[in-house]
């Protein structure tokens, strides 16, 4: 039987996303209606500048006061697109106290704060979905959430930021620096004027916690994540990368220790085999591969931005809260009984690719080979180039913990033979 009172919807934010979720919602309410079996309204839209013209977004609905429409006791669901830390934390945790479920896409503020958020959460006996933090269209909170709930999943690997994808894609393609296609990608809309939550790895390493948490039932907070930037890739790396037969992606890496006793939470470049699904992953799409005991090998593609792929995944959560307050009922919260150990950087194992600077004469290779094997570092094969003086020595290693490699770079550092070190990238995907 349809409930007729209807499920009243509050929106912080009215930008890109928000604008595209109060259209839809306005456009499509029948549709939304009878997916939901009740009716679904839209009640009020806070935003900070109420002066701007929003087409197909009523005036009437316009506010300023944030924490009155989510203080208001006829308000069921919230959606908050706003973003930042604050004051999307207070009307959040207001609005959960108000008795009202929340939808976000703010993947700062959960991978720093979700615990705390999933906590008040269940205090008050509502919802918190989440679906567009993490990679816009693409499902994968809840696959990760519901439907490998019964598995064991063991790494998730993937591209998660559009802007960093198509800037790589551009440079292996075109053969272009990373300036030129920084320009080209903010020519086009794909990077924001000011890129450094993208390129520098914070916008990633944000999703990584959140996947993280989930695949493995533990708290990971963006702190636990280490993260490596892209500005420093160059056009000499791809060129490296394809003698080997690889490419480089920008890579969001959470892994199950083999021992099972700890996890690891990681953005970085990497370069990966042809061969693996993620190098065919172009321009600014996303992609993530996850792996699983029971299931196999899974991977999720898609835009991973933008307004409408975005508001596809915040209406999706909206319909799934609604159904449960018809229902009068909630859903998964957060699930972290494992409390898994999140391991540093230096433990992660993994195989590298060095480029060093070196003299070109007799026995330089055997000084090299010999600083590796005194550090436990196995080498997999060795490339050299050189004239007049000076050459190039690319070595690329089997697996080694990242420790025992940053302290084998070190130790080259130090031979007289040894001009610089040009570049060091990890090779995954293998």
């Amino acid at each position: 039987m349809m409930r007729t009172r209807p499920l009243k919807v509050a929106l912080l934010g009215c930008g890109v996303v928000g604008s595209e979720v109060a259209r839809i919602m306005t456009t499509h309410a029948d549709d939304l209606t009878a997916r939901i079996g009740a009716p679904v309204e839209l009640a009020g839209i806070a935003v900070r500048r109420p002066g701007r013209v929003r087409a197909g977004v009523p005036e009437e609905l316009i506010t300023t006061d944030a924490t009155a429409l989510v203080k208001r006791d006829d308000i069921d669901v919230v959606v908050e697109v706003i973003g930042g830390i604050e004051p999307a934390r207070t009307l959040i945790t207001t609005a959960f106290e108000h008795g009202a479920s929340v939808v976000s896409a703010n993947k700062a503020l959960l991978a720093q704060d979700g615990a705390a958020l999933h906590a008040a959460a269940e205090q008050h006996g509502v919802d918190l979905y989440y679906e567009a933090a993490v990679a816009g269209a693409i499902p994968l909170v809840r696959p990760l959430r519901e439907s490998l709930a019964g598995d064991k999943v063991n790494r998730v690997l993937g591209i998660v930021n559009g802007t960093t994808n198509f800037i790589l894609d551009k440079m292996d393609s075109s053969g272009a620096g990373y300036s030129e296609a920084l320009d080209e990608a903010t020519a086009l809309g794909y990077a924001e004027a000011d890129p450094t939550a993208d390129v520098e790895g914070f916008d990633a390493a944000a999703k990584a916690a959140i996947l993280a948490g989930i695949a493995f039932h533990t708290r990971v907070r963006l702190d636990d994540v280490y993260r490596e930037g892209m500005t420093e890739v160059t056009a000499a790396d791809f060129a490296s990368a394809k003698e080997m037969g690889c490419t480089i992606k920008l890579l969001a890496i959470c892994e199950r220790a083999a021992d099972g006793r700890s996890v690891t939470a990681r953005v970085h470049p990497a370069m990966i085999p042809l061969s693996h699904p993620l190098a065919s992953v172009r321009e600014a799409y996303n992609a993530v591969f996850i792996e699983a005991d029971a299931a196999g090998q899974l991977m999720f593609y898609g835009p991973g931005a933008g307004g409408s792929p975005t508001a596809s995944a915040v209406l999706g959560d909206l319909v799934a809260v609604c159904r449960n307050k018809v229902a009068e009922a909630t859903g998964p919260g957060e699930s972290a009984y494992t409390r898994l150990p999140v391991s540093t950087m230096g433990e992660v194992v993994t195989r590298y690719h060095i480029s060093l600077d070196v003299a070109d004469k007799p026995g330089v290779l055997a000084q090299v080979a010999t600083v590796f094997a005194e550090h436990g570092v196995s080498i997999d094969t060795v490339r050299q180039q050189g004239k007049d003086g000076e050459a190039s020595l690319v070595v690329v290693t089997h697996r080694a913990a990242d420790a025992a490699l940053s302290a084998t770079v070190e130790a080259l550092r130090k031979l007289d033979t040894v001009r610089g070190v040009a570049s060091i990238m990890r090779v995954e995907g293998e």
